[in-house]
């Protein structure tokens, strides 16, 4: 039985030999963000967790400070204000390795409905309310398959009204497909070994 306190677990041991193995490069890309840019080394925003609450998701820093902007949440599409080196922190989504602090601290798992921007709380209400029953994740089947979501966008004359409209429905869909069965280890695992395949270097597009 993979119950919740298992899960737990699992995250438990994985994060903390994630920040283990990966600690160089929270020494190393912070050095390389601040040469590039002017600007904190992180990105904190506030999303929306398990049961609508709150907390502070944590990325490298990959595009210049705005702060009117930011404030205003989530800005879908490619954006001018993305540094050269934010660019190969998204290709490889080395810009989320700040997030296996989150898993560590209970806001997240390592799989789990992506957590998104408190205005789209709305979108959540009724039939997505299950979304918010469970921890979000670092990945999860909307992440494969939308891995190049930002190139998605960028052909959008509306990406703000593509996102909400088009793509975020049909991630809320593939978050309850996921749930719909139970969360199982197995299938945890699978989407693990999913995700590191499709960010491997020289994968086609």
């Amino acid at each position: 039985m993979y119950s919740r306190a298992g899960k737990r677990l699992l995250d438990l041991l994985l994060s903390s030999l994630g920040l283990l193995a990966l600690s160089p490069l929270f020494l190393l890309i912070p050095l390389i963000i601040k040469l590039g840019s002017a600007g904190p080394a992180y990105f904190v925003q506030r999303r929306m967790g398990r049961d609508g609450r709150g907390f502070p998701l944590m990325k490298f820093r990959s595009m210049a400070r705005a702060p009117e902007r930011e404030a205003a949440g989530f800005e879908p599409g490619a954006s001018a204000r993305v540094t050269k080196v934010g660019r190969w922190l998204r290709r490889s989504k080395l810009d989320e390795i700040p997030q296996l602090v989150n898993v560590f601290l209970g806001d997240m798992s390592f799989v789990g409905p992506r957590p998104e921007v408190e205005k789209y709380r709305d979108i959540y209400a009724g039939k997505y309310a299950d979304v918010l029953s469970v921890r979000p994740g670092i990945t999860d089947l909307a992440s494969i398959k939308y891995r190049h979501e930002e190139d998605i966008l960028a052909r959008s004359e509306d990406p703000e009204k593509t996102y909400r409209e088009v793509i975020l429905p049909d991630k809320l869909e593939l978050a309850l497909e996921y749930l719909r069965p139970g969360v199982t280890l197995a299938r945890d695992l699978r989407i693990i070994f999913q995700t590191l395949a499709s960010v491997c270097p020289g994968r086609a597009r």
